[in-house]
């Protein structure tokens, strides 16, 4: 099982905290809010990424490239054979990470596509790179199985500034993208599809996931929706890293209070 997560928009919304980094490097307290998404993964047992990158791409590698020895104790010696010596282990997480260059300026729809050859197995987890949940993943996985169709997404209650669904049941009859007022459920990302899906996706830089795509797994009533009542929020301006930063420093934050021994910087 992989979860594939969107990492290489532009965050023009949110330049005003940071100018300089992708929005999945924001952080939460000490560690990107990408990383944090990924522990909410690894919580339930999915440790093998891929991420689709875009946008200053590199200051994604070379985070986790550099993770390990940004929390160890190491001696370093210029010019020997081995200018490294690692005292302790630092931070090790037992992950897969596959990182996708998907394109400057493609669009979500194309960017799942491009990752295709990365993703071997019938079904795959897919979320965006800047929104944390305490939604239960393996209860998602498991009523995704149970209802057979190709595609689910995770519904919560939320303003109307995101993309509504329309819910009959559980079937997802017609997905809207951004209404100006949204009554009922919105999409979290945290979608889980079947590889069926892929087909459905040409390799254009114009395409939107959450418009041609969703739209048409609703018509033919293969997109089904979770039904989430629990946390999350997204990080798309000052005020929501205010919010979200707030939370973490203050040991209140729903998505890791259930998952203290896998954050050893939350103490």
């Amino acid at each position: 099982m992989q979860a594939v997560i969107l990492c290489g928009g532009m965050g023009t919304r949110i330049r005003d905290v940071a100018d300089d980094i992708p929005k999945p490097m924001i952080g939460i307290g000490d560690r990107p809010i990408l990383w944090h998404i990924m522990k909410t993964y690894a919580a339930h047992g999915v440790t093998d990424f891929v991420l689709c990158l875009g946008y200053k791409s590199w200051a994604v590698k070379r985070w986790f490239l550099d993770y390990r020895l940004s929390t160890a104790d190491f001696t370093f010696s210029p010019g020997s054979r081995q200018e490294v010596e690692v005292h302790d282990r630092g931070a090790v997480e037992d992950w897969r990470i596959t990182f996708a260059e998907t394109g400057l300026n493609a669009m979500t729809g194309c960017r799942v596509k491009r990752v295709e050859k990365y993703v071997p197995g019938d079904t795959f987890l897919l979320t965006y790179g800047d929104g944390v949940s305490d939604v239960d993943i393996t209860d998602l996985l498991r009523y995704h199985r149970e209802h057979g169709k190709l595609a689910t997404v995770t519904a919560v209650r939320s303003p109307g500034r995101f993309g509504e669904i329309d819910i009959r049941g559980r079937r997802v009859a017609q997905f809207r993208e951004k209404p100006s007022y949204a009554p009922g459920r919105i999409s979290a990302g945290y979608f889980v599809f079947q590889r069926e899906v892929f087909a459905r996706l040409p390799d254009d830089e114009s395409l939107v996931l959450e418009h041609e795509p969703l739209a048409d797994l609703a018509r033919d009533g293969q997109l089904m929706a979770y039904l989430h009542d629990g946390f999350w929020h997204p990080m798309d301006n000052s005020r929501d890293y205010q919010h979200l930063n707030g939370l973490w420093a203050a040991g209140q934050a729903p998505w890791a209070t259930q998952r203290r021994g896998a954050y050893p910087s939350a103490a």
